[in-house]
């Protein structure tokens, strides 16, 4: 008797089961729907694309003719060293003795500095600027804020930036040969606007 009712139990939850079963999923899956809505919300490409067209307008009212020219062409900035002893950490003999020396601003990459007239790498300088104002999605600026911004604390108050930004040697973050590629692009961009500039002044004259 006990066996009979034990089996005639398990038949009646396996036929509930059977019915439940479809609306449980189905419920499931509206639940997981819900949840992928309300995490993607704030997300919005086309957004994106226009506080990044700010954002470059920003950047070009505020940099000069030739460091805007210089992101719009190559995607970085040169922002040229001011301390006559180099940089405050990170620097060597050579800029302590007052060789030139400059940086290279990308968007989202650390800073890197190195020597012009040899193009030697000197130090990587990581330092972020996180857009905590957003109420929604990331907190990674746009592009083009982020190099304003990194130029803007170069610019302003070198010494301080580089003595509170993690510095690392050469190569951690950044690949020294793109770095050099770079530098290389600089120059003979460099070149092709001196160039222009030396047509254009023929041109004027004549």
């Amino acid at each position: 008797m006990l066996l009979a009712i034990f089996a005639t139990g398990i038949v009646i939850v396996a036929l509930l089961w059977e019915v439940c079963h479809p609306r449980l999923a189905e419920e499931l899956d509206k639940r997981r729907a819900r949840r992928a809505f309300v995490e993607g919300v704030g997300f919005d490409p086309g957004r994106e694309r226009r506080a990044e067209q700010r954002a470059r307008q920003l950047l070009k009212s505020c940099v000069n003719e030739e460091e805007w020219a210089m992101y719009r062409d190559l995607g970085f900035i040169r922002v040229w060293g001011r301390n006559a002893d180099g940089p405050a950490i990170g620097g060597t003999e050579r800029t302590l003795e007052g060789a030139p020396y400059a940086y290279l601003v990308y968007p989202h990459k650390p800073i890197v500095s190195y020597l012009p007239q040899t193009r030697q790498l000197l130090s990587e300088y990581c330092v972020e600027f996180p857009d905590e104002t957003k109420p929604y999605g990331s907190t990674r600026l746009p592009d083009s804020d982020d190099a304003l911004a990194k130029w803007m604390a170069l610019t302003g108050d070198e010494r301080r930036l580089i003595a509170t930004a993690n510095m690392h040697l050469p190569g951690r973050q950044v690949d020294p040969k793109q770095v050099q590629r770079d530098l290389w692009r600089l120059a003979e961009w460099e070149r092709a606007r001196m160039a222009k500039d030396r047509r254009s002044t023929s041109g004027a004259q004549t």
